[in-house]
Parts: structure tokens; sequence; C-alpha cells
């Protein structure tokens, strides 16, 4: 539940003066048209706002300050209802410049990436800086650090122990995408501790592909919520079964287009829009929130249907539309977190307000980061980075997708190139690999990325094994990052020194250096459209259905390791 400071005195006297037109409000949005989430009616009037919140909706106001809004629009503030800010490369303070005047004025955020590297530090880092952000930013607690038993991570375990003493921070929502599904369904006793320590707080879910008995099973556990659902069908099944189901449209897992046949005026208060993993050039290009919205409404959704379900709906599941600084909607005693629209078709934003303040007036919350380098890996010779050969299992990637398909094709295919996953904790692991397709015939030199999901080891894609060494190497001095090698020269590089995940870049030096690296992996003769954080999802062993993992190739479907060379 949200805990947030009680209403002082002073200001629950304020807002009743100003309400009832005693005092001037601080600002007034004069005739403006304004979205009731309740109703999804268009009203129009005046909209009052003082002590950061909105107080009235009657005319005859004074304010301080007024604003004509004729002919505008205004919708509540847009949240974001799951998300890993370490994807967008930011730190929190960087990533809320990057996303606030872009609408999103809250989100609900998991750090179990930094979580993975730093531990519990990991996790208090977030709560710290969420105290320090003008955006609402909310913490779930990461209920899977390790996400599984396959795969070696620098944070180690995190019990339910080391999580409840967090629970009374200010900014600690719930329990975060509960991955394990095989531990869940099979009552694995340090799952249960935690689903038990918190089954009265939201519990987010994180269960692909997940039907029948074992849903119900899961979903029985108060487990709420999936952003993972990639097919109609699926989706359809969570939705019946009394979980909410966020809508994501990151860089990599787009699932939007799929999902929004089950979005319409009845189930918009159980569906939200997330952007889960989204990087800078993405945010920057196309938009965060506000692009989902956008393209929901270009492909059929009414306006009104889309903005509720990008705030109200996300708010009201996690009890924010409760107490004392209410979230979601435009209504006396809601947090004037408020978006204000030239065109509500196109969701072109002309303003936006935190607690009733322009954006563009507010200064920059800076977050200090820790820049000690986490990459203690031992690069390996060439010959090291030599896989089985013959006819082998190969994981095929799937375009916008994170769940991959499964060949068994020739270690010698075109197709086919070389994957390995080191561990880069400093733990003497030794490297593991396998192959890949998907990422184009054409694939000369390497690719590599301290951003491997969730453990984040070390991952680099290639041909020559000269050049995946090289590439592990460059990330290795530059304590982590992305990088694209070819002839054994580093063509591009994009350095992330907190964690391995984060940069302290500005939004638009981490948009240039993406547009360069971009650049690279065309010209080494990658097919993919956004291959870095494509292949960070390759190493994740609770996303069906083959991955690599440090400790070796990992049938998810059947949750264990398996031999690369095909039977």
């Amino acid at each position: 539940m949200l805990k947030p400071a009680q209403l002082s005195r002073e200001n629950l006297q304020q807002r009743i003066q100003a309400a009832l037109g005693k005092v001037p409000c601080d600002l007034l949005l004069r005739n403006v048209r304004y979205l009731d989430v309740f109703s999804l009616q268009w009203r129009e009037g005046d909209v009052a706002i003082a002590g950061g919140c909105v107080v009235a909706l009657d005319p005859g106001l004074k304010a301080h300050r007024e604003i004509q809004a004729k002919g505008k629009f205004l919708v509540p503030g847009f949240i974001d209802a799951h998300v890993h800010i370490e994807s967008s490369m930011m730190t929190p303070g960087d990533f809320e410049q990057a996303v606030i005047h872009r609408g999103t004025t809250s989100a609900i955020c998991d750090p179990h990436e930094l979580a993975n590297v730093l531990g519990v530090s990991g996790l208090t880092y977030f709560l710290d800086a969420s105290e320090h952000l003008k955006m609402d930013l909310q913490v779930m607690l990461s209920s899977c650090v390790p996400a599984t038993h396959l795969e070696t991570n620098g944070g180690g375990t995190i019990t339910a122990s080391d999580l409840l003493p967090l629970r009374s921070r200010d900014k600690a929502l719930g329990l975060a995408e509960v991955m394990n599904v095989p531990g869940v369904l099979f009552g694995d006793s340090a799952m249960a501790e935690k689903i038990t320590s918190f089954s009265d707080v939201p519990m987010d879910g994180h269960a692909p592909l997940l039907r029948g008995k074992e849903l119900s099973a899961y979903a029985a556990t108060g487990i709420s919520t999936c952003h993972e659902s990639s097919e109609l069908a699926e989706a359809e099944e969570k939705l019946h079964k009394g979980m909410r189901v966020w809508i994501r449209e990151g860089s990599v897992a787009k699932d939007l287009e799929t999902l929004l046949p089950l979005l319409n005026v009845a189930t918009s208060t159980s569906l939200g829009f997330c952007t889960d993993d989204r990087n800078p050039l993405d945010i920057a290009d196309q938009g965060h929130i506000d692009y989902l919205i956008r393209r929901s409404i270009e492909k059929g959704i009414a306006p009104e249907v889309a903005y509720r379900t990008a705030s109200w709906s996300v708010a009201r599941h996690y009890g924010l539309d409760r107490g004392p600084h209410r979230l979601g909607a435009i209504a006396p005693g809601y947090q004037a977190n408020l978006v204000l629209l030239e065109d509500p078709h196109a969701c072109a934003i002309e303003t936006v307000f935190l607690k009733g303040v322009a954006t563009r007036e507010l200064a920059p919350s800076k977050i200090q980061a820790q820049l000690t380098n986490t990459i203690q890996a031992t690069i390996p010779q060439p010959k090291d980075l030599e896989g089985p050969r013959g006819q082998v299992h190969v994981i095929h990637v799937l375009e916008g997708k994170i769940v991959t398909g499964r060949q068994v094709l020739s270690s010698e295919d075109p197709e086919v190139a070389r994957l390995t996953v080191l561990e880069r904790y400093g733990r003497g692991g030794k490297p593991a690999n396998a192959y890949v397709s998907g990422f184009g015939r054409e694939l000369q030199g390497a690719i590599a990325s301290s951003v491997g999901h969730d453990s984040h080891n070390l991952i680099v894609v290639g041909r020559a094994t000269s050049d995946m060494q090289v590439a592990l190497a460059s990330l290795a001095e530059s304590g982590g990052g992305f990088c694209v090698v070819k002839d054994g020269k580093v063509l591009e590089r994009l350095e992330l020194p907190f964690g391995g995940l984060m940069s302290q870049r500005s939004p638009e030096e981490l948009k240039t250096r993406l547009q360069s690296l971009k650049r690279a992996s065309l010209a080494i003769g990658c097919q993919l459209p956004e291959p870095f954080l494509q292949l960070a999802f390759l190493s994740l062993p609770v996303i069906p259905s083959l991955k690599l993992t440090d400790k070796g190739l990992v049938d998810v479907d059947q949750f264990k390791l398996i031999p690369v060379v095909a039977a």
C-alpha cells in the first residue's frame, strides 16, 4: 500500500479555503476540457489547483496565476505500470528528465537489474533516489534475485528477511515481478516465504505463456498482474482469471498491437500500459507512455479509454488513488499531475504539470551513482570461446520478442553465429558457449553487452572468436556497456559504468551514442534493428524457450541445463 506523508493541518485548511473561494488558488486552468476518468466523459470548466492538488472543478474561483485553456484538453499524468529504469541506461534523475516532459509523471519500477549486480544496496539506492525525485517513483521490492539457480549473479540471494525491513520505506509499494514460476507452482520454500510475507500488498507477476491450471494456481497465490503476455488468448485468460494485464511496448518486447483488441471501455479498468525495458533512443525518437497512447488511438482505441488506461486504472490497482496525495484522476483531492494537450487524438502535449507546477519550470533532480567497476571477469583466450561442433541446439531470435524459438542446425550453417556468456563477478567461471540465429547471415565481427538479463553477465555474439575476445575485454576495461568490434578493432562503444547498466551521460548524449552503435552494428552485417537489448535477453532463463546463461544452455520449458550438441 502507498505510505504517503499525512496531510498537514495547514495544507488541509489551504485546500478547503481555496475550494470555497475564501483564498486564491495557486493555479487556475480556465475553460479547459478535462477528462472525467470515472465516467469517461470530457467536461468543460475550470480546474483549480492549490497546495499541489486539484481542489475544485467549479466556476467563480480566483488564483494567483491563471491559464486560459479554451480549446485544449486536460488528462491525468501517465503512469508506467512496470519499468526497469536500468534498461533506459539512465540514472533515476536523468530518467525523470527524459520522460516527464512526455507526460509520464509516475512509474512503478522494479530495480532487480541493479539488485542482481549489487544486492540489497541496489534496492536501497532506488528507494533513496525515489525520495529525491520530483516525479512519483514507486519501488516494487525485487522478488527473484537471482531469477533462478541456473545462473550466477553478483548480488547473491535476496531473501524475504532481506526484503522485510524495506517494506516501511515511503516509496516501497509491494513485491516485484515473481519470475520463478516453477518455484511458485512446486512450493519452493523461499518463494513461498516471500509471497506470504507480502500477501497484504500488491504483488506483480511474470508468467509468459502460462495457461490453464498452472495459471490458476499462480493467480491463486494473490499475484495480481502480468506484463509478459505476448498472445491475445493468453492475455484474455489472465484477465478473466482476475489478473491485471499490463500491455507492454518496450524496445525489444512489442506486444501493443497484439493485445489492443482486448482493450475497450469494459476492460480498461483492468488493463494498463508499461514499457518494461525501453532504451533512451526510442524514448527520444518515439516517446514513452505517450507513444503507447498515441499508437493505441491510431489503431482505433477511443482516446478516453486510452487515457484512463494510462492513468487511473494503474493507480487504482496499486492503491495510489487513496490517501491525501491520490493519483490518476482530475478531481478534488487528487494530486495535480496533469497533461495539457493540444490534440488528444495525437497525444500532442503542450504542458506537463507535477503537483501543479509546469515541468519546464522545475530544476533537474540530481542523483549520484557509485561508479566502482563491477566487471571482474577473467577474459578468456579465443580458443576458449569455441563451442562444440556438429548438429547443435540453436537459439532462434524472434525480432520484437524476448521469447525465443529453437532449432537444430549445423554449427556451420551460415545463419548460425557463436554466442558466449561469461560470468563477470570474479567467481572464476569459464565461458559458456552455444549458438544463435537471427542476427543475420552477413554478420561479421562481434557485438557484446554487460546488460544480460537478469544476472548481467557478459554476453557476446559473433563469428570470429578473436573479435569476441576483443569485445569482452573492451567491456571489462570500461566497466560495462555495449560495443561493436570488427577485425580486432572496437568500432563503437558506449560505457555504462554504474553497475555495467547505467550511465551518467545526459539523455541526449545517450541517444547520440546509441545511434552510432546501431550504425556500427549495421556496418558489420547485423539485421536486427535493436541488437543490444535483443542480445541482453538471450541470457534470461525465465523466458521461453531456449536461453544461455554462464552455467550453460537452458531449456526453459524443462527448466534445466541441456547439452549444446543435439542428440
